[in-house]
């Protein structure tokens, strides 16, 4: 079994996308601060797979730390790279914070894999790096746009960051794939979406509030230049999104990738305002939401979706999941995680 380094694996990606290489049969190991995360999703991971996968808590910006752990696993043959902060509204207060560990964080493990031989590296990127796009929707061609967060930039930073070290070292081969927005949780209701403290994103809020621990949910925005005026974004469904991990790791490994660095967007190429999800959601839980319409939130662009179509004919996959099923399985997911944890 080919051995796989799953960073931030005990987070809401990393969790999915460790259940989808378990299945593939690849060998998982997990690494995580536990900063946003609890090590009971090992247990979730468990009970979907049937296989409890290698656990290490660690902070990859942390030199020694790192240097530590590839000492002690010598056999890993690639890497899924997830461990970083990710609040948009988060880094806009606390820039240094969010430049300090998802910079330095990448910067050890490039380094590490450089020194130990490891060639393949998939890098969680976002489409945040496109900032607020020119033309929609925005496909891999787009220049970045200034970002609109400190939380944004660190991805273009990344991105470049890693486009140097291949250039530097011709035999690391990477592919960047870049997020629109994940939401759901595996048909299981075992694993989920599970933010420590106030969510930072829509969909948590809001099965949060459907289920009574928030009292209302806050829609930042209603001016904007779209048809309801608030802001659309491109929703995915995380196991969606997991299993293009799996297809980006099988690229690299069977060296089929075209140029030693490949980046592909991982959306469902359809653009939908925060009061479409708000009624799906309402409609698949039959809940009705309290919500007030509050100013916009710093950092957020007005609206962004996918172009797809490189990741469907180059990388051979493409969202298979509707909008309904996607919040059903957020819902489901949360009144399982309550009901276990009253």
């Amino acid at each position: 079994m080919k051995q796989i380094l799953v960073t931030g694996g005990t987070g809401y990606i990393g969790s999915h996308t460790a259940v989808e290489l378990q299945h593939k049969s690849y060998e998982v190991i997990v690494a995580d601060n536990l900063s946003n995360s609890s090590l009971d999703v090992l247990d979730g991971i468990e009970q979907i797979t049937g296989k409890r996968p290698l656990f290490e808590q660690i902070d990859f910006a942390k030199d020694q730390a790192c240097r530590d752990f590839f000492a002690k696993y010598p056999n890993i043959e690639a890497i899924i790279h997830f461990a970083a902060y990710k609040a948009v509204g988060e880094s806009m207060e606390q820039p240094i914070k969010y430049y300090r560990n998802n910079l330095l964080g990448l910067m050890n493990i490039l380094e590490a894999m450089s020194h130990h031989g490891i060639k393949h590296l998939v890098f969680s990127s976002s489409a945040t790096v496109y900032g607020q796009p020119e033309l929609l929707p925005a496909s891999e061609k787009a220049p970045f746009q200034p970002a609109t967060s400190p939380y944004g930039n660190t991805k273009q930073i990344s991105e470049e960051i890693i486009q140097d070290c291949l250039q530097a070292d011709p035999q690391l081969s990477a592919i960047a794939l870049r997020y629109f927005n994940p939401i759901g949780a595996h048909a299981s209701a075992l694993i989920g979406e599970l933010p420590l403290g106030v969510p930072n994103n829509l969909v948590p809020f809001i099965t949060q509030t459907a289920i009574g621990i928030r009292g209302k949910l806050k829609v930042f925005g209603t001016d904007y230049n779209t048809p309801d005026g608030t802001a659309i974004r491109d929703y995915i469904h995380v196991v969606d999104l997991a299993k293009a991990h799996v297809y980006a790791i099988e690229r690299l490994l069977n060296n089929q990738f075209q140029t030693p660095f490949e980046f592909f967007n991982l959306g469902t190429g359809k653009g939908r305002s925060v009061l479409e999800i708000i009624q799906c959601f309402e409609r698949v839980s039959g809940v009705k939401l309290p919500y007030e319409l509050v100013g916009r939130r710093p950092g957020d662009v007005e609206q962004v979706w996918a172009d797809t179509e490189l990741a469907n004919r180059v990388l051979g996959w493409s969202a298979q999941s509707s909008l309904e099923e996607t919040l059903l399985s957020a819902w489901n997911w949360e009144k399982n995680y309550r009901a276990k944890n009253q």
